[in-house]
């Protein structure tokens, strides 16, 4: 399984941005097998989860601080997985990385719990 994000930029605070994490390497036949979560990690900080799309469940998850913002979306016939990220504001910036967990998860915010992970792309928000 590959991940790769991308799409990542400037923008200025209060506006809107949407990455886009492309998978390969699996069918997302098997989508219904796997969460798909965005990820974020500003400098200094620890990596934080930030948006979890679960196909055993169905559902999307958010953190408290973006719910209302930002919207997990999946193309299934593309194989992507999009973060439509709206109302940015600056702490936001980060690094933004699309991870993978096949099988039922039991801690959805835990990195360790992903065992696949994209690369990475920088969103900056400004003042």
């Amino acid at each position: 399984v590959q991940l790769q994000a991308c799409g990542g930029g400037l923008v200025q605070a209060g506006g809107s941005l949407r990455v886009p994490c492309a998978a390969s390497g699996f069918s997302f036949d098997d989508f219904d097998d796997y969460y798909i979560g965005w990820f974020r990690q500003a400098p200094g900080k620890e990596r934080e989860g930030v948006s979890c799309i679960s196909g055993p469940e169905g559902r999307a998850y958010y953190a408290d601080s973006v719910k209302g913002r930002f919207t997990i979306l999946s193309d299934n016939a593309k194989g992507t997985v999009y973060l439509q990220m709206n109302s940015l504001k600056p702490e936001d910036t980060a690094v933004y990385y699309c991870a993978a967990h096949r099988g039922f998860l039991l801690r959805l915010w835990a990195p360790t719990e992903y065992a696949y992970w994209g690369q990475g792309t920088q969103v900056t928000v400004s003042s």
